[in-house]
């Protein structure tokens, strides 16, 4: 049976896998032919390589409406996974307008959510209560400040984000403390480092919490230990589609492979040239072994791109074709022809800047609008001489990826507030906010309280509730804490009948906190204040206090104001999955871009994410796209000499316009050249290789050849030679490595 319109009357069963049935005209029209396929091979594994601007989300949410009309599967038994929420929110929203009410009961998300999702329905395999709360990056920095003061490490030595970082690479990879290799135990935290993993997720347990790594690490504990709920799942998800499968770490690739044994109908969407994401722990062999790891795979190609321009489109192509590892597709289009990619070349990046801002004007002029242009930079640093300019300009802009909604002082205090209403176990939330404002409970206090809790095994609430009761505290502090203790008692009595909006404004009133940001007398107290409104008003879009903490735990978004008319200011990672009508690529320099970091501590792989960066930052542009390189630039306060990036001299002259100031940069021919023999352009030509330190002796930080220093990734090693502020060095155990000066101390 083949449907006409929205799908409202009942489903009759599923049909057996393995029959055939023809996408309905009413959801596929308009589908090529290569969509089409995609859509309608749903039996068995799938790869999907879908290029940039190819059409990926019609795909996979035409896929699951094709599942579902052609009656397969209930919506039930399908298992949808992304990596945004703003994504998984999209294909949500496709699907109802395509096939309506159906669309509920299916299991869409991303792999936290999803994760979370099966976490809350078996917490005690993993040692959980139901009501477990999920912690946010702050409050795991501030649990394992405090393992590392509980242990004696010096935290200045061992910083908490680097021991938490290095502890969240081994879930990645999906590793519990006693699967970590003892050959992993390495130098940080003095060699301590698995024995801090271990404690770290004991005092996780005791705090009836779990961060964003353990939802899919006890996900992976849960199927190995439990076969039964495995079992379960594999039975339940009859269909499984994965949009961004290239972004996959280790943990999830192993939690998608045990949910699809069974029926081994899984549906991966990905594209090798756009896996940039390594240093969140994503594996490209994840997608470049899919046909190993599931034999018999179809893989389908969609290479018909609706974005970009043929000029864009070859450039990228011809730049990602550099690649080794990589499955290979090409892009192409049937629009016009457009422009040529711009390559300008200029003095430095106040003339970048302003080169940029007089383009975006005169195309502003022309009745062009602001917020279909982007300036996608390698590094951070680099946003200053645009924004600069552009207040020059008086050109309105916006820098996405600052500081987001949920991650404010004030909101993460009344989150506080909140969460310990909900989880009176929630130590960090307690610890937050029992002097949050002031109220007369200092150190001595707490330090009573944390001895009480450990001696007794109970969260700092319960310790709290006892020793007001006893002498160990002074009358005023033992009357601050009492009072305190009573207000989130009463509040709590108060959950249960009182919408939770309400409750969460009078928590804020009755604590003080929203008066004491009225008395507050900096410029920024409105506007802390109208945010604690706000979120007192998004509050109502939940049912009730832990749906909406537990979206604050998974979202951690705030959607920008997209209304405004501005020029957007973004990092190249950020860009993914965004397209606009004019992009400026800026700062193309070796060292820059590719970064000399990710070349440093990985080689040619590191080498090839950076290739792919740039083309991902060249397939955001739908009509113009214009790469910059400064022949000087300022980097952290110290002028540096600079030369094209070699992504420049691979960019197709066909299909680009070189701009330069004459004499001062080669012309698009010369620039392989100039990149293989040393920039000729500063008065003199360089005859060392490529990327080689120069013999010089000090650095502006005052290290010298010879110099023995500490890294705290490399270790122990020796100077070799200098080059500005790089230091080239022989690293005891991690070998020759270029890095800079300031990640290094003197031994």
């Amino acid at each position: 049976m083949l449907y006409s319109g929205t799908m409202s009357e009942p489903l009759s069963a599923p049909l057996e896998s393995g029959s055939s049935v023809a996408a309905p005209a009413f959801y596929a029209a308009g589908l090529n032919d290569a969509q089409r396929l995609a859509v309608e091979t749903v039996d068995g594994p799938v790869l999907v390589l879908a290029g940039a601007g190819t059409g990926k989300t019609r795909v996979l949410t035409t896929r699951l409406a094709h599942i579902l009309a052609t009656r397969r599967a209930w919506p039930s038994q399908l298992l949808a996974v992304t990596f945004t929420n703003r994504a998984a929110t999209e294909m949500r929203e496709r699907l109802e307008r395509q096939i309506g009410e159906r669309a509920e009961g299916l299991w869409l998300g991303t792999f936290h959510a999803i994760a979370a999702r099966i976490l809350r329905r078996h917490p005690e395999a993993v040692g959980l209560k139901p009501n477990f709360t999920i912690l946010d990056a702050d409050d795991q920095l501030r649990l394992v400040k405090q393992i590392l003061a509980a242990e004696n490490i010096d935290d200045k030595r061992w910083p908490a984000r680097t021991v938490l970082g290095a502890m969240e690479r081994w879930k990645d990879r999906g590793l519990v403390p006693d699967k970590v290799p003892e050959a992993e135990r390495g130098e940080i935290a003095n060699g301590r480092l698995i024995e801090l993993y271990r404690l770290y997720q004991e005092r996780l347990r005791a705090l009836n919490a779990a961060d964003f790594g353990d939802l899919l690490l006890h996900g992976l504990t849960i199927f190995a230990t439990r076969p039964e709920i495995l079992a379960d799942y594999q039975q339940r998800f009859k269909y499984i589609l994965v949009d961004e499968y290239q972004d996959t770490n280790v943990a999830q690739y192993l939690w998608l492979r045990l949910l699809a044994q069974k029926h081994r109908n899984l549906c991966c969407v990905g594209d090798d040239d756009q896996s940039i994401y390594s240093w969140r722990g994503a594996e490209i062999g994840n997608i470049l072994r899919f046909e190993k790891d599931f034999p018999g795979a179809a893989i389908i190609r969609l290479e018909q791109n609706y974005r970009s321009t043929p000029h864009i489109l070859a450039a990228a192509s011809a730049l990602i074709a550099q690649n080794e590892g990589r499955l290979g597709k090409t892009l192409w289009t049937q629009s016009n022809e457009g422009d040529r990619v711009v390559l300008r070349g200029v003095w430095d990046g106040e003339e970048e800047a302003r080169w940029v801002g007089d383009e975006i004007e005169a195309m502003h002029a022309k009745g062009g609008k602001l917020s279909e242009v982007a300036i996608l930079v390698r590094a951070g640093f680099q946003t200053r001489e645009f924004e600069e300019r552009f207040l020059t300009l008086g050109l309105p802009y916006r820098v996405i990826g600052g500081l987001r909604f949920y991650e404010r002082q004030e909101i993460r205090d009344a989150l506080a507030y909140l969460r310990l209403v909900h989880q009176p176990a929630d130590d960090l939330a307690f610890e937050r906010i029992v002097n949050l404002p002031r109220r007369g409970i200092g150190d001595t206090t707490m330090q009573t309280l944390h001895t009480l809790a450990r001696a007794r095994a109970m969260p700092l609430n319960e310790a709290a509730q006892d020793v007001i009761t006893t002498d160990e505290l002074k009358p005023a502090a033992r009357r601050a804490l009492g009072s305190f203790i009573n207000d989130v008692a009463r509040w709590r009595g108060l959950a249960d009948t009182l919408p939770h909006p309400e409750l969460a404004a009078q928590i804020l009133d009755e604590s003080g906190y929203t008066a004491m940001w009225q008395a507050d007398k900096s410029p920024d107290a409105p506007g802390r204040l109208e945010n604690l409104k706000e979120l007192v008003a998004a509050m109502a879009e939940f049912e009730n206090l832990a749906g909406f903490l537990e979206h604050v735990s998974l979202v951690m978004e705030n959607a920008a104001d997209n209304s405004s008319d501005m020029v957007n200011l973004m990092t190249l990672h950020g860009a993914k999955g965004l397209e606009f009508d004019t992009v400026f690529l800026p700062g193309w320099e070796e060292g820059l871009f590719p970064h000399q970091r990710a070349m440093d501590e990985s080689g040619l792989k590191g080498l090839e994410e950076e290739r792919r960066l740039a083309y991902v930052g060249l397939t955001r542009a739908r009509r113009h796209a214009s790469v910059s390189y400064a022949a000087n630039r300022r980097i952290h306060g110290q002028w540096q000499a600079a030369m094209p990036s070699r992504f420049v001299g691979e960019l197709p002259q066909d299909h680009i316009d070189s701009i330069a100031e004459p004499g001062l940069y080669p012309r698009a021919g010369k620039l392989e050249e100039a990149w293989s023999s040393g920039p000729s352009f500063y008065g003199k030509r360089a005859t060392a290789p490529l990327l080689a330190p120069v013999a010089a002796t000090t650095t502006p930080g005052g290290f010298n050849r010879g110099d023995r220093i500490f890294h705290q990734k490399f270790g122990y090693g020796t100077v070799r030679s200098v080059e500005g502020a790089k230091l080239a060095i022989t690293f005891e155990k991690a070998g020759d490595k270029m890095v800079m000066d300031s990640f290094v101390e003197k031994a």
